[in-house]
């Protein structure tokens, strides 16, 4: 899925200025950038997971977390260093780690 922009200025406090979805299995990820007042930017992450009561109804289950600019190289080491030793530990105990494509993924909404 492709991002895109959704305001060109900054005209309107805290308006998304740009959006990426990613859809992750039954879970959808968003990565929206946002301004503040005094137009910094920040990105929100959501994830959104479709979810039915006992009547039927469709709700969504959303969690968010807000990062501003100073974390933002934090957050990516220690991402990247989550998703590393996971790699790693797969490859140490002979099991193969392999990222399914999109199109093997279960996205059934």
């Amino acid at each position: 899925m492709e991002g895109y922009e959704k305001n060109d200025g900054m005209e309107n406090n805290r308006e998304e200025i740009y959006t990426k979805a990613v859809r992750a299995g039954k879970r959808t990820h968003f990565f929206d950038v946002k301004a503040t007042r005094n137009n910094d930017y920040y990105l929100t992450i959501t994830e959104s997971k479709k979810t039915f009561d006992n009547e039927g109804s469709q709700n969504f289950e959303k969690h968010k977390i807000f990062l501003y600019k100073e974390d933002f190289e934090k957050f990516a080491e220690g991402l990247e260093e989550v998703v590393a030793y996971i790699k790693k530990a797969f490859k140490d105990s002979g099991r193969e780690y392999t990222e399914m494509r999109p199109k093997e993924r279960d996205t059934n909404f």
